[in-house]
């Protein structure tokens, strides 16, 4: 999984006939730190993600694992929204 903060939407209306009723994200990794770290990607959403929030994004094979995505041709998938994280006891975000 990497953490990632949700920088927009992306609307296709031509597409796959199984990708229908998909929300697709546009996210940017982070580091631990919270900057902004490596490049865009394209996510489904299968948790309702906003811009601007932060969130766990899983690819490759296991994107397919959620029940949005299921059987349909993904390799990000947003599953989680992030309340906070911490290393070492040290608080680095908190929504």
């Amino acid at each position: 999984m990497q953490l990632a903060r949700v920088a927009g939407t992306v609307v296709a209306s031509r597409k796959e006939e199984s990708l229908e009723g998909l929300k697709l994200l546009l996210v940017r990794q982070l580091d631990t730190e919270g900057r902004e770290a490596g490049g865009f990607l394209v996510a489904a959403d299968a948790v309702g993600a906003g811009p601007g929030e932060v969130v766990l994004v899983a690819a490759g094979s296991s994107a397919r694992q959620t029940r949005a995505t299921q059987n349909r041709p993904v390799d990000a998938v947003v599953m989680a929204i992030v309340d906070t994280w911490e290393i070492a006891g040290e608080t680095k975000y908190t929504k």
